[in-house]
């Protein structure tokens, strides 16, 4: 086939904002309401684009559509182009007045209670100008507002190897505890098994992450499930209060709850279950200065979290998940 001519002056950035929202939402009725449109508008500017590349880039169906192999690709490329946009607008106003700018974080539990905090607050220290912005979502939907562009970086766990197109960087390991509300019944336990801990509910991360999988593999190991009286959550805020009111159990990253005197972790260990805690960024988008300040105040908060993290005094009694 012919070479689409994207330069001829026919392909315009409402083309790109489009596939971008349509790739994202899976709706044209959600995507019109996410651009501000009506639909006509979105259904004729993706006729136009199609009309352009000469190939089909969505699935149309009942509950929506779905992107073609051309779709994706395209997406992959316009959401590059995005970002790049987005990147030179900040660039631009950064040189205009270097301590004005904004950088844009997303961030997943890991890290979110102390790391991030303590980051923003020695960056803000000395730029006090520089506006942050904290986006807490799923990695998958964080992944994705990176990819575009709405994002400088992301601050949480870190799973095997870094998506295409992006680098990370571990900052510190990070166990995995299990946390219940100061008086809880099990905290009162010498030796809690997992059998004791699964007569409670439990707060549990949401089925899309890593750590829930891993839950569910530790559980079947000692040939349990998981109970079915639980809450699916990722927000702390939210987490704790239903620690502090009920006594419901959750899993948390270590360094969360730490110093929170009314939680307390139970002296109970979950077997190969930890992760890595760092930061991602795009590979092929250069930061500019407000995001590399970030990045410094970062490093600087992960080393006096890990150089300062008190050792457990109380080793754990028992594993809760055998490791084999």
């Amino acid at each position: 086939m012919d070479l689409p001519r994207l330069l001829d002056g026919r392909l315009k950035l409402r083309h790109l904002i489009l596939v971008d929202s349509l790739s994202e939402q899976g709706s044209v009725v959600a995507a019109a309401a996410a651009l501000h449109v009506t639909q006509p508008v979105v259904t004729r500017g993706l006729h136009d684009l199609e009309a352009i590349l000469g190939v089909e880039l969505y699935e149309r169906g009942p509950r929506g559509v779905t992107p073609t192999v051309f779709g994706t690709a395209f997406t992959e490329h316009a959401r590059a182009v995005l970002a790049q946009l987005t990147q030179a607008a900040r660039h631009v106003s950064e040189i205009a007045d270097a301590d004005r700018g904004t950088v844009t974080v997303g961030t997943h539990l890991a890290g979110s209670n102390l790391l991030l905090p303590r980051a923003i607050a020695a960056l803000k220290a000395h730029h006090p100008r520089l506006t942050v912005s904290v986006r807490e979502a799923t990695p998958e939907t964080l992944l994705v507002d990176l990819e575009a562009g709405r994002l400088d970086a992301i601050v949480g766990r870190l799973v095997g190897p870094s998506a295409t197109g992006t680098v990370s960087r571990t900052l510190y390991q990070e166990s995995v505890r299990v946390v219940v509300r100061a008086g809880h019944p099990a905290a009162r336990m010498d030796r809690p098994t997992l059998e004791d801990l699964l007569a409670h509910p439990w707060i549990l991360p949401g089925t899309e992450t890593v750590l829930r999988r891993e839950l569910e593999e530790c559980v079947a190991r000692s040939e349990l499930e998981l109970p079915e009286e639980r809450v699916e959550c990722t927000s702390y805020l939210t987490v704790r209060q239903l620690l502090l009111e009920t006594d419901m159990v959750a899993v948390l990253p270590g360094l969360i709850g730490r110093d929170d005197p009314r939680l307390t972790a139970l002296p109970v260990e979950l077997g190969r279950i930890g992760h890595r805690v760092g930061v991602t960024t795009a590979a092929q988008r250069p930061m500019g200065p407000s995001a590399k300040a970030l990045m410094g105040a970062l490093r600087e908060a992960a080393d006096r979290l890990t150089g300062a993290a008190p050792q457990d005094p109380t080793p754990p009694h028992r594993a809760l998940c055998p490791n084999g």
